[in-house]
């Protein structure tokens, strides 16, 4: 008879395959913080529950939905891509969770550390995403890819940003946060959007010709960007409306060049498209804050909830399938928790031009934004946390 393994001997193997690759750690953490920390938001700022926070509520909220859900989506697909895109060793064992654990350290300080010493706390906090460009920076460096090289110039502005967040309280930087987030969704999205739609087309017999990429478009696009963050920072509020405008287009245009409608019957793929329109969205609504003064909770959330909340939930469910040696499948809910995303960063957005009222607004969108990630969370627990089933490293 075959032994059974015993409980002990399955959880350390367990442990051990998720320390085994950097997407599965930081995709299975970013979703039990994405299903922890809105609520916890919403307790808080209705007055429910009273936690030790490090940092004003509002302030803590913005940080960890962008410097902690965000970096660990990064830290996730970066490190995974990097090693593949260099054909080099990838992080794991020790390593890997010695980095994981600074991350942690910083979700938890934040959340209890009232009266902890501030150079603790924000020293933490600040040096998780230096560790994760380093890493990057230092294989992509040793395989002479300057191509990389824009994608660490945009993580090294997004750090900062929470520098300045974190040291100053100033949602100007939050806000230059979501700008370079967008940069990089224009960056990473503009490579595997494109290139996964037209395999999928050439996969069914079509022609994928129609898909185009135009190099020059993607750099004039990136750029926009930085000047964009520049600007903003600066306080040139009609430069800003200006420059987030002209970026609209440029990534509007780069998007028609994809042709996502081709691509409509494959929830993997309209997914990742719909949620990049997110972008060109929410820079219109900023030009409008800007020029007209519309409110900046508006782009913010369509930026925030809309292009960064949807697409790295539309990215984990793809990767998580394929660095698992899956079939690109998705497992039952998916679409559902690809709809609910949605909804709820269209819901947020309503809300801020008060055409929901407030308390249901955010309510309603963060219960939305619980079952997206939820489901995800359940689907893909044991799938990230499983060998590969063809018995490969990954």
């Amino acid at each position: 008879m075959q032994a059974i393994p015993s409980t002990r001997t399955a959880e350390p193997a367990r442990i051990r395959q998720i320390f085994s690759y950097p997407f599965r750690v930081f995709f299975l953490s970013m979703a039990v913080l994405s299903v922890t920390v809105i609520p916890l938001w919403v307790l808080t700022v209705t007055g429910t529950i009273t936690l030790p926070l490090a940092l004003p509520g509002l302030i803590w909220h913005q940080h960890e939905m962008l410097f902690g859900f965000l970096s660990a989506a990064i830290a996730g697909f970066l490190l995974t891509a990097v090693c593949v895109w260099t054909q080099t060793t990838r992080m794991h064992g020790l390593r890997l969770a010695g980095l994981w654990g600074v991350w942690l350290a910083g979700r938890l300080l934040l959340a209890f550390g009232a009266g902890l010493p501030d150079w603790l706390v924000l020293g933490v906090n600040l040096a998780f995403l230096p560790l994760v460009g380093l890493d990057a920076g230092w294989r992509i460096w040793k395989a002479r890819q300057r191509r990389q090289l824009m994608i660490l110039v945009v993580l090294g502005l997004l750090w900062l940003m929470q520098i300045g967040f974190l040291l100053r309280l100033d949602m100007v930087y939050s806000h230059g946060a979501l700008i370079m987030a967008m940069a990089l969704i224009g960056i990473i999205g503009g490579r595997i959007t494109p290139a996964f739609s037209g395999a999928w087309l050439r996969q069914r017999g079509h022609d994928a010709s129609g898909i185009r990429v135009v190099p020059a478009l993607d750099m004039a696009s990136v750029i926009t960007m930085i000047l964009l963050l520049a600007a903003m920072v600066s306080g040139w509020s009609r430069v800003t409306g200006v420059l987030a405008l002209t970026a609209a287009v440029l990534m509007a245009v780069r998007l028609i060049g994809w042709k996502g409608w081709l691509v409509r019957r494959e929830p993997l793929l309209w997914s990742l498209h719909l949620s990049i329109l997110w972008v060109p969205v929410s820079l219109l609504l900023l030009a409008g804050s800007s020029l007209a003064g519309w409110p900046a909770t508006a782009w913010s959330h369509a930026a925030g909830a809309g292009a960064v909340g949807c697409l790295v939930l539309a990215v984990i469910a793809r990767v998580s399938l394929g660095h698992t040696g899956r079939p690109l499948s998705l497992p039952r809910g998916l679409v559902t928790a690809f709809v609910a995303s949605q909804v709820a960063a269209v819901l947020r957005v309503l809300t801020a031009f008060s055409a929901i009222p407030w308390q249901h607004g955010i309510a309603v969108s963060a219960l939305l934004w619980i079952l997206a990630y939820g489901i995800f969370l359940v689907r893909y627990a044991g799938i990230l946390s499983a060998p590969r089933p063809d018995g490969r490293e990954g």
